[in-house]
């Protein structure tokens, strides 16, 4: 019988296409046993890791489905290991842009919908002591706390040449154990639970209304109030895919110097660096950027699988130079979000993450999205990774960089997630315009830089990033 799927994921499946793929990957950098010849070394463990053909759920479940509309997954028979594992020899590991054009032309293509939706990819070179894995999975197996939960299980905490199996050949908990009632009182508890989310939306609602109105300011932002950029608009087929490494334990510190959290620190430096991409292809700001804010709605300890997030628009800085009133600008915003979601229900901010990407997805059906202003211009997610060094086998684990998936609508995805100290930062976006996005991974970097340099010495300021803002009278309380 087929394992049932939420709303939530059967919408991941229901709104793929060929040119926007559903599937979320990472990339990962493992260095080769000391001794080994690179390439005996990892076309054994390729041939090696083919051999785990039993594979465990939902790594052995393809779709089954009525047209469009999926039912559920169902076991296959059979696994068609050469699809599902693959080696590849590329020229040189070690340049960073060329791997990232790599990964892009793999990530672009669509995951065969006949058959389990996982693939991993084994990629090398014969001189040099790093190999990669290029790893990705339909999201409708999982969000990214429950993909990273899988990941830690998969790999070892210490190297072991015998006894290694691999993240989709281990026996996992499909849920987490629930208390039961009886029947009566969980229809009871089903028809309160419904009552509650439905007032939390209707509340959620009347917020939004009365921010629309400009009636109250201090709630969360309007969909569809992003701008309209040369990252944005119809997704079309093709991706740009850059990663790169920031040093979190400079990121804490600075979150605790600022009185931020670290989330709120990384806002201000994309937000500094996708400004500063946008302005070189000519782009001039009124008024601020939107994020896209993955929310992770479960309680803590919860260990469902599935996709269980909520995502919802946070605005960004405007019409500021100093890198820490940006900031303080991003902070504010940032709580104004939070507030409102920890009022109200999980199940509420679910269904209002789905009212409004399911309207995103009707513009992409109709292919309007390029004139209608998107929900946001950035999605930006930081998952918490493993926090010292793991294994895959006896090969050790250099980095992990996170690869998303394209909202309707468009914009760049960056996506962090950390590990062993580091800040592993992946980014992806639709190619039509912006060919490479090397320079945004740049700008981000120093964009940091900046940032935490500016905590010492106000006087540090960004060079103009295109943002102009209406000239207003002189205040008498304003400095002259």
């Amino acid at each position: 019988m087929a394992r049932k799927l939420s709303f939530l994921d059967k919408s991941f499946w229901i709104t793929e296409s060929q040119a926007n793929p559903k599937h979320v990957a990472c990339l990962q950098l493992l260095s080769i046993p000391e001794g080994q010849d690179p390439k005996t070394y990892v076309t054994a463990l390729h041939k090696e890791m083919q051999g785990f053909a039993r594979a465990c759920p939902p790594f052995n479940c393809r779709v089954k489905a009525i047209g469009i509309w999926p039912l559920g997954l169902q076991p296959v028979k059979h696994m068609q290991m050469d699809y599902h594992v693959q080696c590849h020899q590329i020229e040189n590991i070690d340049d960073r842009e060329a791997l990232d054009r790599f990964i892009a032309r793999m990530h672009e293509t669509r995951l065969d919908p006949q058959k389990p939706l996982w693939q991993y990819h084994f990629l090398y070179d014969p001189t040099h002591h790093t190999f990669a894995i290029y790893a990705r999975v339909h999201h409708l197996y999982g969000d990214g706390a429950t993909l990273v939960r899988w990941f830690q299980a998969g790999y070892l905490d210490e190297p072991q040449s015998t006894g290694f199996t691999p993240v989709w050949a281990i026996k996992r908990l499909r849920h987490t154990p629930v208390k039961q009632y009886k029947r009566i009182k969980r229809i009871w508890l089903g028809v309160w639970e419904f009552l509650m989310t439905t007032k939390d939306v209707l509340v959620i609602l009347l917020g939004l209304l009365l921010r629309l109105l400009r009636i109250n300011r201090h709630y969360m932002p309007v969909p569809f109030s992003g701008t309209r950029t040369v990252l944005t608009g119809q997704v079309q087929a093709g991706r740009a895919v850059a990663t790169f490494d920031l040093d979190f334990g400079r990121i804490r510190s600075l979150a605790r110097r600022t009185r931020a959290s670290a989330n709120e620190v990384l806002l201000a430096a994309f937000d500094i660096g996708v400004h500063r991409l946008l302005q070189d292809h000519g782009h001039i700001f009124k008024q601020a950027l939107y994020t896209n804010m993955p929310i992770n709605l479960r309680k803590p300890g919860e260990k469902t699988g599935g996709n269980k997030i909520a995502i919802v628009p946070v605005q960004l800085a405007h019409a500021e130079h100093d890198p820490y009133l940006r900031l303080r600008q991003i902070i504010y915003h940032h709580r104004v979000v939070k507030h409102a979601a920890q009022r109200a229900r999980p199940a509420a901010f679910s269904a209002y993450t789905i009212g409004i990407q399911a309207i995103a997805l009707v513009f992409e059906w109709l292919r309007i999205s390029n004139w209608v202003r998107p929900i946001a211009n950035i999605l930006i997610s930081n998952v918490p990774g493993p926090t010292h060094a793991k294994y895959f086998k006896d090969s050790e684990l250099l980095g992990c960089y996170p690869i998303s998936t394209m909202t309707p609508g468009g914009g760049v995805n960056i996506t962090l997630m950390t590990y062993n100290g580091t800040a592993n930062i992946g980014m992806v976006c639709c190619n039509k315009t912006i060919k490479s996005l090397q320079p945004l991974a740049q700008y981000c970097q120093e964009a940091f830089d900046m940032l935490e340099a500016s905590i010492d010495d106000p006087s540090l300021n960004i060079d103009d990033i295109g943002e102009h803002v209406d000239e207003v009278p002189l205040s008498i309380v304003s400095d002259t």
